[in-house]
């Protein structure tokens, strides 16, 4: 039987630091070795899946091959890692409670008192172990989710005990945590770190490798002072500081040793090292001259004060990826389709972009702003790319103002629509009527054919591809001539020709106009981006 490692990552002091980031480099880094890896995210939420959480809370809802719909982290996994994530690799609190109180009605515990341990941890442990099994892996790295010391993620922290109690050559436990620096005392501060790790040993877990994040490199004194302090060798104090892009920080933490000390700890066997593919990607993010300006309209920008990028994350990501391979750094900036809707005026600031992006979304808030949005880059010949509910909304553009259809609508808004050129399929009406929600989306992969001579088909290289969606409502078939007859080009089509997955415009009316009923950000990666936004990402740049 294979000796399989695990590799535990857990965040000190406070959330959003970057364990997703670290978690991803790691594996990264391991696969570069010649490895093979796959990653796991826990997330302690007691939602079964992601699909139900709030966006500005928790951020993008990212979606597998499977259609399972789960945390952004698992986007960075794929991204790094250059893998395909099955439904396995994801958990939740309310995921594991589900299984055990599902084994507990089908009398799996033979009468037994369920408990917390060792029941629920035993489906923990259990899962982790079935995920490296089923994707073959040398090394399974695992994040769980909060920070050390909540009692929301403490179910987790105990499997890991566990796992490491019971193999403790197999198991190793890296703490990602924060040293403030604050201005008026002008040093880097180690105490919320010791305190951090101090809380993970009260859970009966003592970190091998604590990755130091901070605004600035950490000096060998602090390494030295969080050594002696929390019980490690201050080799396995990695730096991490503040970069200007996160695919430096494979190489950041590789000039720390952070592999070197991995492959040691747990007594692994690499098969070489081969790292140029990432030294190259951050010579070409260096070496980025040309600047394209990006908007991005949508509504998931606003939470308290703040702004919430990471409601876009996979979005913002792939812009980067293929900004980078042309070379060019891209501008990002976030536009609020409702002001255009309370300031009509304001739409001509859209002129000041080379490139406009609709993200996918739900409902109706600021949907016409959305759709002033796209009729401006039409009829202003600024390159746009629309993408899931963008595509639904460049339809009902442009059946209103190509075809004059004024009323035309998406049904998820106006159930009476006089012209509802976005409808639910008519097998999906049953299940939406009796509140069967689930089974009215279409989530996960699904296959689609190109029309040659197209935008599309160019940037693909081929007749038929594989893409994954998020979404309830489609092109009524009902319009689609109408629609093409007009000139909107349906130059992607689901193989029995019923549902529309890509429109664009011909490049003799516009230099690039195209839309996906799919979420192409989903499947770019640094290394290898996306088709659609590698050539929208041209097209930006002239």
């Amino acid at each position: 039987m294979k000796n399989r490692k695990y590799i535990f990552v857990i965040g000190g002091v406070m959330s959003g630091i970057g364990k997703g980031i670290a978690t991803s480099s790691i594996g990264a880094l391991l696969k570069a070795r010649g490895l093979g890896v796959t990653a796991i995210k826990i997330d302690p939420y007691v939602n079964v899946d992601a699909g139900t959480m709030n966006p500005t809370e928790h951020g993008e809802v990212f979606v597998l091959d499977s259609g399972l719909e789960c945390d952004q982290d698992m986007g960075n996994y794929e991204r790094f890692m250059e893998i395909v994530l099955p439904p396995e690799n994801y958990m939740t609190t309310g995921s594991v409670y589900q299984k055990v109180i599902h084994r507990e009605r089908n009398l799996e515990y033979e009468g037994k008192c369920v408990q917390i341990i060792p029941h629920a941890t035993n489906e923990v442990i259990g899962a982790i172990k079935n995920a490296g099994k089923a994707n073959k892996a040398d090394v399974v790295i695992t994040e769980i989710g909060g920070t050390a010391g909540d009692y929301e993620n403490a179910l987790f922290m105990e499997a890991a005990r566990q796992m490491k109690l019971k193999n403790p050559k197999d198991v190793l436990f890296v703490m990602i945590s924060y040293l403030p620096c604050p201005p008026k005392i002008g040093e880097m501060k180690t105490k919320p770190t010791q305190q951090a790790v101090r809380e993970l040993n009260a859970s009966g877990i003592q970190p091998d490798i604590i990755i130091a994040r901070s605004e600035v490199p950490i000096d060998l004194k602090r390494k030295e002072k969080i050594a002696l302090f929390c019980n490690v060798k201050k080799e396995d104090v990695i730096s991490a500081p503040d970069i200007e892009s996160i695919y430096e920080v494979p190489i950041n933490f590789e000039k720390d040793g952070l592999s070197v000390r991995i492959i040691q700890k747990l007594g692994l066997k690499p098969n070489g090292k081969n790292l140029k593919d990432w030294k190259k990607l951050n010579r070409d993010i260096k070496n980025a001259k040309k600047k394209i300006k990006i908007g991005i309209v949508g509504k998931y920008f606003g939470t308290g004060d703040f702004t919430l990028s990471d409601s876009y994350i996979s979005v913002i990501e792939a812009i980067k990826h293929a900004g980078y391979k042309i070379g060019a750094k891209p501008e990002i900036s976030w536009l609020n389709s409702e002001s255009f809707e309370k300031e009509p005026g304001k739409i001509k600031e859209l002129k000041k972009y080379d490139g406009i992006i609709i993200p996918g979304g739900f409902g109706s808030r600021g949907v016409e702003g959305k759709i002033k949005a796209i009729s401006f880059c039409r009829k202003n010949k600024i390159p746009f790319l629309g993408l899931c509910y963008g595509m639904q909304l460049a339809v009902i553009e442009f059946a209103r103002n190509v075809l004059k259809l004024k009323d035309s609508h998406t049904t998820e808004i106006k159930r009476n629509a006089k012209h509802p050129v976005i409808d639910i399929m008519p097998e999906q009406k049953k299940n939406l009527k009796e509140k069967n929600y689930g089974a009215t989306m279409r989530l996960g992969a699904y296959s689609a054919i190109l029309k040659k001579s197209t935008i599309a088909f160019k940037a693909y290289g081929k007749s038929k591809i594989s893409e994954r969606h998020r979404h309830r409502w489609e092109v009524n078939p009902d319009y689609i001539e109408k629609l093409e007859k007009s000139g909107l080009i349906f130059s992607g089509e689901s193989p029995d020709k019923r549902l529309m997955e890509i429109i664009e415009l011909s490049k003799k009316v516009h230099p690039f106009f195209l839309a996906a009923q799919f979420h192409p950000e989903f499947k770019s990666s640094p290394l290898k981006p996306h088709p659609l936004f590698l050539e929208f990402a041209k097209a930006a740049r002239k």
